[in-house]
């Protein structure tokens, strides 16, 4: 058997991170067994349903790698396919026609809520013998007894079909239903597992008394717990439900949010960093915790700032490239790039984080913090700043290297502490006390822009002396 999954998302908004997960382990699921993984866009909601949340479904995918075998399948697309199985279950006897307008249901299932009674429909049509000349829609015979749902995940599960009522499975219009819709495309795709969000687990039983009045095999089902938010509720914008692609824009590189998404519900021992091949290798339904999980904020950063550390620094400048456009840095042609990236990833938690940060590399000029020029850019450092600017000026081979030695004569002359001379030169620098390494950074920077700020920095000081 070659296993086949899918993912089946409505486009009625953006991909979240509840999607992407259920994505990711159909994905993995397929990929370790060398399978299929089939997209499918279930867009019978007209109402809902856009050509800008389809995209930014397929964008989702994409930016995460996971890519497809087949599709992407538009339900739309398919109402013929789906009539055609309507046609068949009503030849078949276990589905018939139902003349009950939606005033009439709608007065019924009221009637049944005040007096207490379950707001199902009564099954009047069920047994009607005459086919007036009226519009109908088209409702499954639901059988007595009961339905058992087997799942990977969650184990057996029974449902009464008392509790079921006959559900419609073609409207009036002639537009499929939902629950109908799925399991004629999981037939006609030939999908072998079925792994989703447990929001689905009531909707398990209704599908599978399809597959049996079509006379299909089932698929193995898996329900896939919900992720909480880090209050430990339903997971909410402030608690990370945002779309996949606000995770790109905030900085966020894709392998660090699939590393963290796989580790949302499914674990292997207590490894928390895995490459994708070893995902997909580890990868089992098997593993799969029956709780929900936490979207912890703080581990994903975690998680992306080990990836950004383990990412060469050529591959990082791509990545950075637009977040430096928005402060109006065009960088693209700047040799400088993935030195300058080298001494800023260690400690940088996101790529807008990194850019944020390494402004200063690209000004022509900067601006002082008022408080840090105050203590540290004073008149009385001005000769030292020379000393300073005269050694810069001298070194052969500007690495950081040859610059330590630099400082350290100048240092080891003058009787000072190497915090004497850093502070006041990450100043001048980078306008502010917080830098990486002094050596690193100056290597980064270059000589000409360097020396030029040393200068800028002499020029400032000389014009508080001058106002003294």
């Amino acid at each position: 058997m070659t296993v086949r999954t899918r993912f089946a998302p409505s486009p009625t908004g953006y991909l979240h991170i509840g999607g992407a997960r259920t994505a990711l382990f159909n994905w993995l699921f397929a990929r370790h067994h060398n399978g299929k993984f089939i997209l499918r866009i279930e867009d019978t909601d007209v109402a809902r349903s856009t050509k800008e949340s389809i995209q930014a479904i397929l964008d989702g995918m994409e930016w995460l790698g996971l890519n497809w075998d087949e599709g992407p399948f538009y339900q739309s697309q398919r109402f013929d396919e789906y009539r055609k199985h309507a046609n068949i279950l009503l030849e078949k006897g276990v589905c018939y026609k139902c003349y009950c307008t939606p005033e009439e249901l709608e007065a019924r299932r009221e009637a049944a809520l005040k007096e207490g009674r379950p707001p199902k429909y009564d099954g009047r049509c069920r047994d009607r013998a005459d086919e007036p000349n009226m519009p109908y829609a088209v409702r499954f015979k639901v059988p007595p007894g009961t339905t058992i749902v087997d799942d990977v995940i969650k184990g057996s599960i029974t449902f009464d079909n008392s509790s079921i009522e006959d559900l419609i499975i073609q409207r009036s219009d002639g537009t499929p239903t939902y629950n109908f819709c799925v399991v004629i495309d999981d037939v006609t795709m030939d999908i072998t597992h079925v792994i989703r969000g447990d929001d689905h687990i009531n909707n398990t039983p209704k599908q599978i008394l399809i597959y049996r009045a079509l006379g299909h095999k089932l698929p193995i089902f898996a329900h896939l717990p919900m992720i909480l938010g880090s209050d430990k509720t339903r997971l909410s914008k402030r608690h990370g439900a945002t779309s996949v692609m606000a995770y790109k824009d905030m900085g966020f590189l894709p392998h660090a949010l699939v590393n963290y998404l796989a580790r949302l519900g499914w674990s292997f021992g207590d490894q928390e960093i895995f490459s994708l091949n070893e995902l997909i290798e580890k990868f089992s339904l098997e593993s799969v915790g029956k709780s929900s999980g936490v979207f912890n904020p703080e581990k994903l950063l975690w998680l992306n700032q080990h990836y950004i550390k383990d990412t060469k620094s050529e591959d990082l400048g791509e990545l950075m490239l637009p977040f430096l456009k928005e402060h109006g840095i065009s960088a693209e042609a700047d040799p400088r790039l993935p030195a300058i990236i080298t001494t800023l990833k260690e400690r940088a938690k996101t790529i807008k984080e990194m850019a944020d940060s390494s402004v200063f590399y690209f000004r022509e000029k900067i601006e002082y913090d008022p408080k840090a020029a105050q203590k540290f850019l004073l008149p009385e450092n001005i000769e030292l700043f020379n000393t300073l600017l005269e050694k810069m000026s001298g070194v052969a081979d500007f690495t950081a290297h040859s610059l330590e030695a630099a400082f350290n004569s100048i240092l080891e002359e003058k009787g000072l502490k190497l915090g004497k001379l850093a502070q006041p030169l990450r100043v001048a620098l980078t306008g502010g006390t917080v830098s990486p390494g002094i050596f690193e950074m100056l290597e980064a920077m270059g000589r000409e822009m360097a020396v030029s700020r040393v200068k800028d920095a002499i020029d400032y000081m000389k014009e508080v002396a001058a106002k003294a």
